[in-house]
């Protein structure tokens, strides 16, 4: 059986110490200073130490070791390991990291904690890693009661974000709210980059051959499919093409210009891997 060494490389772990310590910032700099919580074992820490004072690094590790016990028991080993490391190190970080106010404005705070969690949680989702805590529950729910652990997670978290309304207030509760927004937007572009690409596909009844031409002279990556008119049943052939966004708009007039009936169907694509798009 082949074994994964990636996970036993050096960049790996400065990849995931990385990861944790964005996390630890978001919550060190910008959402513990004003007492927003938004979701997971550290918003949960926040609301205790805005209620009781008690240091919020120490509840993290109360917290994701309470929830390390459960995978053992529920989730098995393997599932225990993936998590553990980062259950143990988050609060160790929390502790190590100081915590201070950067901002003044709250809406600039959860606006950059919400962006750093984003991509503090992503970074540890591309090495199949993770922090722990409050993502053990919607494992165990899934495995017992097949309910999806994204459903189960926003459900867990959103108690926790309706908590602030209780310690800190509506505006609390409203800054985390959108903070959580926030962090979802990030972690949707974190996964797939900010440079998007249009894959292109155009049909010519008459012009083919010359747009073909056009596109092979002009760009890389041109694919001919044989298909099949869905009124006519005639055997035909679609190009299809991918462009970055900068070059959509010429490709398009390019191709009107040599065939102004010619059908054109557009589609956002979120990543390209090879070709000239190498990473």
């Amino acid at each position: 059986m082949q074994t994964n060494k990636h996970s036993h490389t050096w960049q790996y772990w400065l990849f995931f110490l990385a990861g944790l310590e964005i996390i630890t910032v978001a919550i060190n700099f910008f959402y513990a200073p004003i007492n927003v919580a938004a979701g997971g074992s550290t918003g949960i820490s926040i609301l205790v130490d805005a209620v009781w004072g008690i240091n919020r690094s120490l509840t993290v590790f109360i917290v994701n070791s309470l929830m390390l016990i459960l995978a053992v028991v529920f989730l098995g080993k393997a599932t225990f390991k993936k998590v553990a490391l980062g259950s143990l190190l988050l609060p160790v970080l929390m502790a190590i990291t100081p915590s201070f106010k950067l901002t003044s404005n709250n809406m600039l705070a959860v606006i950059y904690g919400g962006v750093l969690m984003g991509i503090g949680v992503s970074m540890l989702y591309r090495i199949n890693a993770s922090s722990g805590g409050t993502t053990i529950p919607p494992l165990i729910i899934k495995k017992y009661f097949f309910v999806d652990p994204a459903m189960s997670l926003m459900a867990i978290d959103m108690v926790i974000i309706v908590l602030n309304i209780f310690v800190d207030g509506t505006e609390a509760f409203l800054l985390a709210a959108f903070s959580q927004i926030i962090t979802t937007i990030t972690m949707r572009y974190a996964e797939t980059g900010f440079d998007k690409k249009f894959q292109v596909r155009i049909m010519s009844n008459e012009k083919l051959d010359k747009i073909k031409t056009m596109l092979q002279k002009d760009y890389d990556g041109l694919t001919v499919y044989n298909v099949v008119g869905g009124y006519s049943d005639e055997n035909k052939q679609q190009l299809v093409i991918i462009v970055d966004t900068n070059e959509y708009g010429q490709l398009v007039s390019k191709a009107r210009e040599i065939d102004s009936e010619a059908f054109i169907v557009t589609e956002n694509v979120a990543k390209v891997h090879g070709g000239k798009w190498q990473i």
